[in-house]
């Protein structure tokens, strides 16, 4: 048996399955119009509904990018999906062994193991070795082996096709207006409280340190409007990102401070949704010159929160 047979092999849906297939890093407005007509397809032919997703990203397995970066981990991932009321989340491994499996005998897997009915993919979409399965291979295995498949035009916005691709640019550059456009949400990073130098106590305005994955997308280094999540509570906040050139650190971290918080946070795990950036980061003569900037930030900060009505600061 074969790693992607024992991996099916664990799902036992109690009847066919509508499935759509991809990374759906992000999970963007492109990703959720394919989830809501997957979700579509099985309410009207009593379906079971499922999102087949992978741990890897193939483009880096594959070598086609040495440092390509994640909108979201697997596991916010797998929870941004199960929200849309999905029944089933299928996660693969994404290996070079799996990648040389033909397109015909990927989806005969997905019939024997899923009980796949209908599929949903998009006009871009493709699989097997080499990728060799394009939407008219699919379809002609789709006849041969019993399925539907519909294919769902690419979603534009402003001018622009949705991807996670244009997500990461608009991130770079700050703009998270756009990031909100595209995702349908808030960019949102998440992790657990990690002791830090402490500095932030020492001026009071003691702060959270968040470690995230390495390979975790970030916004372009500054100060940033946001709202922490603490388990399920929602909470203004301030954060910087950057490598705070003020005390010559250069390693780049995630600092957040909540607004009239107080408790232990080290080691609890914090989401931390970015609303909008407040200025990039600077370096300050000193921490007294560093101190007065702040407050200005956090008057700001709670200026933007309550514009757009996040939440009231």
């Amino acid at each position: 048996m074969t790693q992607l047979e024992k991996e099916l092999s664990a799902y036992k849906p109690a009847r066919p399955m509508a499935l759509t297939i991809g990374v759906f890093d992000g999970v963007h407005l492109g990703h959720l119009a394919l989830i809501t007509e997957t979700l579509r397809q099985a309410k009207e032919n009593h379906l079971l509904s499922g999102v087949v997703t992978f741990a890897g990203h193939p483009r880096l397995v594959l070598g086609k990018h040495k440092d390509l970066s994640h909108l979201t981990s697997l596991s916010q991932r797998v929870r941004l999906i199960k929200e849309t009321g999905i029944d089933t989340v299928v996660v693969l491994s994404f290996t070079k062994e799996l990648a040389s499996v033909s397109a015909e005998e990927f989806l005969s897997s997905l019939v024997k193991y899923l009980k796949l009915n209908r599929l949903v993919i998009g006009p871009d979409f493709a699989l097997g070795k080499g990728r060799e399965g394009n939407i008219e291979s699919i379809k002609t295995i789709g006849s041969k082996l019993g399925f539907n498949v519909t294919v769902v035009p690419a979603l534009q916005k402003n001018g622009h096709k949705v991807s996670s691709t244009l997500i990461r640019k608009a991130m770079s550059e700050s703009n998270m207006a756009k990031v909100h456009d595209f995702l349908g949400r808030y960019f949102s990073l998440e992790g657990l409280v990690v002791k830090g130098e402490g500095r932030g106590a020492t001026i009071g305005i003691p702060t959270a340190n968040i470690k995230v994955p390495s390979d975790q997308a970030l916004p372009a280094d500054g100060v940033y409007a946001t709202i922490a999540v603490l388990d399920g509570k929602s909470m203004p906040s301030i954060t910087n990102i950057g490598t705070r050139p003020t005390f010559g650190e250069g390693h780049r971290t995630i600092e957040t401070h909540l607004f009239n918080f107080t408790g232990d946070l080290y080691g609890r795990s914090l989401e931390i949704a970015i609303i909008e950036q407040i200025r990039p980061e600077k370096r300050f003569v000193d921490a007294k010159e560093l101190l007065s900037q702040i407050n200005r930030d956090i008057e700001k900060a709670k200026e933007l929160l309550n514009k757009t009505g996040c939440i009231d600061a």
